[in-house]
């Protein structure tokens, strides 16, 4: 009788184990429904009065916007989630891959369409730039190369875990080390192997992908463009910010607890255990947490008191960016989903950013529009323009005389390519500044991907999933391992997670 009331204890005890995650952003939504999965009940707790972090959106008159990061790629990544729980993706989460991946425009009145059927888009090369596509075509074969051989060791697993070392993919991965051109910066590697300028640059910008300059970031870099041109773009059907409600939905119908609008403190830790959060001067118990939010702020405000690892955190921080969201009444029939209008000096603007801390004088933009692909968000014959101009982190600069100075250099640069005098066409308007990003989603500076990648050994550099110090202790999120974006922040969820042990035996947890 004694043994029977000590197992039927036992088994309520395994049942009530805890994990608590700090941030709602898409990381944290996440993490918080794979260890759903695991058995644990699961708490989530948010500053801000909502979820998603970046990926949030809002409405300026009658136009809809996405307030964050505008490219969705590897939506698989968001559908494993559902599958996770046997759900049909299709029933919460739609979208659709683009015909055309982006718009290119140059000053020199080049402009080039980057369709996602390739045999599309080398006959467009072909035909605008006038050249042999026969280097293009290698080198997207050597980063595809490159992909396959990282993707399972640098992006699905801890690079901070001896043990995963000790596989057949690592082996080969090493077996192929030199391939990865780690020794040589981006732009080297693109001007060796691609020579005509134009297509220089636009396989240089695959650096912004992750907040860093072609000059300064490895060669490894190319995998980017692989994963855009081989598995394509896509757009949620209700844009981007379906993505959070789909996932806030079906974590909240699987039983997640959010409590938003609820500032964490503190992370308490006794005898090097993680046990629990403080807020308002109330303790919340918990076996596990996971901290979404950056890892800077996690260290200075959360764990005051715990050695901080400071080479990590002094690390370079990536580019930030000014967005300026406009409602436009006139619709662009040569502009699509994705546009980007290049600089004439890429080389002088990202020295700006990086080096001299400032905007450069001849900037790149990038213009997003979302009613092309969700007609909704946008009056008849008008569109949403998400322009994105990438600047440095905040460093204290005078972002209201930049904000002033970009506004009118962008207009004139538009009113020079389009043809038009987009002044008398804006008609709703607000603008997001490195210190404003900073305020509402905790990243540090206001930086987008945390640390930048410019240094060869960048992914070794970033902070590991999980604290070394500190049982019971995890990360996930844009400003550690695997890095910034959509498909690495769930990438680091999976990470996170996957390192923490169930919650008890009998949970239905599908194994890595």
């Amino acid at each position: 009788m004694f043994y029977q009331i000590q197992d039927i204890l036992s088994i309520l005890y395994k049942k009530m184990k805890k994990a608590i995650v700090i941030g709602a952003g898409i990381g944290g939504i996440a993490s918080a429904l794979r260890l759903v999965k695991k058995g644990y009940e699961v708490t989530v707790f948010d500053s801000n009065h909502y979820p998603g972090g970046k990926i949030t959106s809002f409405k300026l008159g009658k136009y809809r916007f996405d307030a964050g990061p505008p490219l969705l790629t590897m939506p698989n990544l968001i559908d494993d989630l559902f599958l996770l729980f046997n759900e049909n993706p299709s029933d919460s989460f739609n979208y659709k891959r683009k015909k055309i991946s982006c718009k290119y425009f140059w000053d020199d009145k080049t402009e080039i369409t980057a369709y996602a059927n390739k045999n599309l888009f080398f006959k467009e090369i072909q035909n605008k730039l006038n050249i042999d596509t026969n280097p293009l075509k290698i080198y997207l074969e050597e980063a595809k190369k490159k992909f396959d051989l990282t993707y399972p060791i640098f992006l699905e697993k801890s690079l901070h875990k001896f043990s995963n070392y000790l596989s057949w993919n690592t082996l080969n991965a090493l077996k192929n080390f030199m391939k990865y051109e780690i020794n040589k910066d981006l732009h080297s590697v693109n001007i060796a192997q691609l020579k005509e300028p134009h297509l220089v640059q636009m396989y240089d910008r695959y650096a912004t992908y992750n907040g860093s300059s072609p000059f300064k970031t490895p060669g490894i870099m190319t995998l980017v463009q692989h994963l855009e041109q081989e598995f394509g773009t896509y757009i949620p059907e209700k844009g981007m910010c379906q993505i959070t409600n789909s996932l806030f939905e079906l974590a909240v119908r699987k039983g997640v607890n959010f409590k938003l609008g609820k500032k964490v403190e503190k992370i308490i830790t006794e005898k090097n255990k993680a046990v629990g959060i403080k807020i308002n001067e109330r303790i919340f118990n918990s076996d596990v947490i996971i901290s979404n939010m950056d890892i800077y702020p996690t260290y200075k405000y959360l764990l005051k008191g715990v050695k901080a690892p400071n080479q990590i955190l002094k690390r370079e921080k990536s580019s930030s960016a000014i967005i300026f969201y406009w409602g436009i009444k006139n619709k662009f029939d040569k502009l699509d989903l994705h546009n980007v209008f290049f600089s004439d000096n890429y080389k002088s603007e990202f020295d700006a950013i990086f080096n001299k801390k400032t905007p450069a004088d001849d900037f790149t933009i990038y213009i997003n529009i979302t009613s092309k692909d969700v007609p909704s968000d946008s009056p008849n014959g008008s569109e949403n323009w998400f322009v994105m101009i990438n600047t440095p982190a905040d460093h204290g600069q005078n972002w209201e005389k930049i904000v002033n100075e970009l506004r009118k250099k962008t207009i004139i640069k538009l009113n020079r390519i389009l043809k038009v005098d987009l002044q008398t066409m804006i008609e709703e308007e607000k603008v997001l500044t490195p210190p404003l990003i900073e305020k509402r989603t905790s990243s540090h500076r206001g930086a987008l991907y945390g640390s930048s990648s410019n240094d060869k050994l960048a992914a070794f550099l970033r902070h590991p999933n999980f604290s070394s110090k500190i049982k019971n202790l995890y990360f996930c999120g844009g400003s550690v391992h695997p890095g910034g974006g959509i498909p690495l922040c769930l990438l680091s969820a999976k990470i996170a997670t996957d390192l923490i042990p169930q919650a008890r035996e009998d949970s239905n947890e599908i194994k890595p």
